[in-house]
Formats: C-alpha cells, structure tokens, sequence
C-alpha cells in the first residue's frame, strides 16, 4: 500500500510557464491530503490526476497568497462538480475571516460542508485513524508553520502456519487477529494478535516546511522522515536576502533534513529567477546526496516500511 506524493504546484511567489504556485497531495487509499493551495490548482489537479470527490483535508501554512488564493477557486469548483464529501481545512489564525469574506464577496454557494480549523499552538492538528498531521511553528515573515503527515503504527506480519497451529481457520477470526482484536476459541481459550503476528511495523512520515529559514526545532520535528519537502527558494549566493525574506538556500535545506535524518529531500518553492534549477540540486547535493529538484506533476511513491517497533 503505496502512499503516492504529487507535486501540483513547486514555484514560489509567482508562478512560471513551467511551475505553479505551491500545492502538494498525499494520496492514500481512501483520501487525500493537500498541503497549500496556490492559484490554478484545479487545472493542475485535473492534469496531475488528483480527485475533486475523494474525501479531503487541506493544510495551509501561512497566509500568503501564493500559499493560499487557491482555496475559494477550489472550495466554488467541488462545489460546481457537484461535490458531497465534506472538506477540512486547517490553518493559521485569519484563513477563516478570508474564506468567509471572499465567499460572500462572491456569492458563491457551497452544497457540501466546509470545516474551518484554526491552528493556534503547536502538536497534533488533526488525528484519524490510520493517520495524523503534526504542526510546528517555523521561521518566516508571517506567522507560518511546517506540518508532518505521520502513518500510525501497522500490525506486525500474520503468521497463518500459527493461526492454524492453534486451531484457528482461516475466516472471520484471521481478520479481527489481524485488526488488533483479541478472539476467544470455542474451547474457552484466548487468542491475543500477539500470538499470530510479529512486532508492530513503523508508519512512514512526510514532512511540508512551507516557506522558512532553517529553525533549530526542524531537527526533531523531522527525525527520520521518510520525505522531507523543503523551501528552496534562493541559491547560496544568496543566503543573505533569504535570511531576510525568510527562505532557505539549498545548503540549508540539506542541512536540515541531514540534521533530521531524513531518507530523502524534495526542493520546493523554486524562485522564478531560475528558468534551470539544476544549480539548486547541485549545491543541495553536496550536503545530501538523496535530493531531488521537484517539478510540476512529479509524483513519488513512498512503499510501505519493514522498519519495527
């Protein structure tokens, strides 16, 4: 069960004839995640395959407008393709004043919910079943936070040779073992998963900076993330006017995700100064040779870890 990453939308500030303006999906089997929703990201969606109906959440990370003038376009487009699947939006104080104002500007009727959520301090946003959205405050001109998309935990590998061994068919009893339930045998005896199923397996993490500089909190944050997507904005001969515009260089960006442990890095929110970011790539790979130079409608496949608990 693969989790598929598509890169909607890789400029910053202002958009190119090859890149749009930031937008990320996580696709997992039964919904999607986005993270920022830059201008023409319906158009985008729509080329990069990613679904106006599945269930979805959406995280912003600051109020910029690159970041997020998407959102009322999408929120009135779902709503035009006659959407019914309700839409959970998070992000920093203010994003509910603009979307309330900006949809009764334009007089735009919604015919499925919309869920407004605040962000206000740091931790857990959002917790599902199988997954989880982290925040943290990072270091931009704005109030900004970076988010980690977190799998929980899987069970461990079943084991039917045990299962049998035990006296357990293969059925309805195989699946609530396999779910984490315990199941009691017709002879009385109690069958925990523990008993058929080996060690709980690592979820896989992927962690969305936004735009920032490199803050001292990433580190931890970011430990041993399977993906990090990091701002990129300038090349280091210019770390000076990206420190004041609170960006990252790519030696920068390389250090936070080596500091991090990450196992690979994706450079995001590419200036418009660079028709050819190859230079971007070179200099990130000095620090971590694992980094990719993410471009529109790119998609990464992040397989399932074998990794144990």
């Amino acid at each position: 069960m693969s989790l598929r990453v598509v890169f909607l939308g890789t400029s910053g500030s202002v958009p190119t004839l090859k890149r749009s303006l930031p937008c990320v999906v996580v696709q997992c089997p039964r919904d999607q995640w986005m993270f920022d929703c830059g201008e023409n990201v319906q158009r985008q969606m729509m080329q990069g395959k990613v679904s106006f109906h599945r269930k979805m959440k959406i995280f912003i990370t600051h109020l910029h407008g690159d970041h997020v003038l998407g959102l009322p376009g999408l929120l009135q487009t779902m709503a035009l393709m006659d959407r019914k699947e309700p839409v959970q939006i998070y992000g920093p104080a203010g994003l509910k004043d603009f979307l309330v104002c900006t949809k009764e500007t334009l007089n735009f009727g919604l015919n499925y919910p919309v869920e407004i959520n605040t962000v206000t301090s740091e931790g857990v946003v959002c917790d599902e079943e199988e997954y989880s959205v982290a925040a943290i405050k990072s270091n931009h001109a704005v109030e900004s936070y970076s988010y980690a998309f977190i799998e929980k935990p899987r069970p461990g590998k079943f084991y039917p040779k045990k299962a049998l061994a035990l006296g357990i068919k293969a059925g309805e009893l195989w699946s609530k073992l396999q779910n984490g339930q315990e199941v009691t045998l017709a002879n009385g005896k109690v069958v925990k998963p523990s008993d058929v199923m080996g060690p709980m397996r690592a979820g896989r993490k992927i962690v969305y900076t936004g735009d920032t500089k490199p803050f001292e909190a990433f580190a931890a944050f970011a430990e041993d993330a399977d993906l990090v997507i990091h701002d990129c904005t300038f090349d280091d001969s210019l770390t000076e006017k990206a420190g004041l515009d609170g960006h990252s260089t790519p030696t920068q960006a390389a250090g936070q995700a080596k500091a991090a442990g990450a196992k690979q890095l994706v450079l995001s929110h590419i200036s418009a100064r660079y028709p050819n970011a190859e230079l971007l790539l070179e200099q990130a790979k000095k620090v971590f040779p694992n980094s990719v130079l993410a471009e529109d409608f790119m998609e990464l496949e992040l397989p399932l870890r074998e990794q144990l608990l």
